[in-house]
C-alpha cells in the first residue's frame, strides 16, 4: 500500500493519469504508463469522469499499473458517483483487481444529475465516504484525499476549510494531495498551517506543468489556483512559440520541485496528463 512508503527521510514522487475515452485507446494509455514506470514513482493515480462515468476503465488502468508494472495504483472514487450499494460493489471489484489504494473525493456534479439527485446523494461529503470505506476495509486499504492550499472554493473561510480537513483525517484519511499549485509560497504557508492545527499526515504538493498557453485557463477553471506573475509573464513571452513554451514550462515545474524539496517537502505529485515526454523533461532537470 502507498502508506508503506511514508517516511520522514524519503522523497516521494507520484503521477496522475486518466483512462481512455474510447475503448480502443487503452494501448496508448498503457504505453504511457510503461514510460512513466521507468521513473520509479511511489504511486500512479487514475482519475475518472464526473459521477464515475469511466469507473470501469479506471479499474482496468489501475489494475495494469498494480499487477503488470508492480507500482501502487491509486483509484479515484467520488461521493457523487456512488450510493452505498454501488460503493459496496465497487469495493468488491476493487478487491478482485488486487488493489489497495483509494483517493476519496466529493467529486464534480455530472451534467446529467438533477438537483434532487445531487442534494439527496447518500454520501454528501468526502469524510462520510472515507469513514464508510475505513469501517468496511479497516487497515486493508490506504485512503488518500484532496486539499486546497487556497481553501476549497465552497468553503467560507480557511478556518472552515481546515475543520473539514480535520473531519476527513478523523474519518480515517492516510494522506492528502493538493490541487495544482503554481506558487510555492502559498503551499508552504498552507503546509505550516496544517501542522499548526495538528494535521500531520503526509501531504503531496500537486504540480501541473504548463507547457501550452491554452492549458492555464482550463487549469484555473478547474482548481481556482492563483497564478504568480512569474508564470503569467512566462506565458506572455513564450506562449506563441510551442517549443520554447514546452522548455520554459517544464523548467518552471522543475524549479518548483527543487524549491519545495529544499524546504523539506517530501511529497511531489505531478499531474502528468498522460504525457510521459513532459514528465521526462521535468525529471531530467532534477
Amino acid at each position: 500500500m502507498i502508506n508503506d512508503s511514508f517516511s520522514d527521510s524519503m522523497s516521494l514522487l507520484s503521477f496522475e493519469v486518466f483512462p481512455p475515452k474510447k475503448d480502443d485507446d487503452f494501448k496508448n494509455v498503457f504505453a504511457t504508463i510503461d514510460e512513466l514506470s521507468t521513473f520509479n514513482p511511489d504511486f500512479i493515480s487514475v482519475t475518472y469522469g464526473a459521477g464515475g462515468s469511466n469507473s470501469k476503465k479506471t479499474l482496468e488502468v489501475a489494475s495494469y499499473i498494480q499487477t503488470q508494472k508492480k507500482i501502487n495504483a491509486l483509484c479515484h472514487m467520488t461521493c457523487v458517483g456512488y450510493t452505498r450499494k454501488d460503493l459496496d460493489k465497487a469495493l468488491e471489484e476493487f478487491d478482485n483487481s488486487h488493489l489497495s489504494n483509494i483517493l476519496a473525493l466529493r467529486g464534480d456534479r455530472p451534467q446529467t444529475m438533477t438537483d434532487e439527485q445531487f442534494n439527496n446523494r447518500e454520501f454528501m461529503y468526502a469524510n462520510e465516504m472515507i469513514e464508510y470505506i475505513r469501517n468496511k476495509k479497516g487497515s486493508n486499504v490506504c485512503i488518500g484525499g484532496a486539499c486546497y492550499p487556497e481553501k476549497h472554493p465552497e468553503s467560507a473561510s480557511m478556518a472552515q476549510d481546515i475543520e473539514h480537513i480535520k473531519e476527513k483525517v478523523e474519518a480515517g484519511l492516510d494522506f492528502m494531495t493538493t490541487q495544482m499549485c503554481f506558487d510555492n509560497e502559498i503551499f508552504l504557508r498552507y503546509f505550516e498551517l496544517l501542522h499548526k492545527n495538528n494535521i500531520n499526515i503526509p501531504v503531496f504538493c500537486g504540480i501541473m506543468p504548463i507547457t501550452k498557453a491554452t492549458q492555464l485557463g482550463r487549469s484555473i477553471t478547474l482548481s481556482g489556483s492563483s497564478v504568480p506573475k512569474k508564470l503569467s509573464d512566462l506565458i506572455a513571452l513564450y506562449g506563441d512559440n510551442p517549443d520554447a513554451m514546452f522548455e520554459q514550462g517544464t523548467k518552471y515545474a522543475a524549479d518548483q520541485i527543487k524549491n519545495l524539496r529544499s524546504n523539506g517537502v517530501s511529497g511531489i505529485h505531478i499531474y502528468a496528463m498522460n504525457n510521459a515526454k513532459t514528465v521526462k523533461a521535468i525529471l531530467e532537470q532534477l
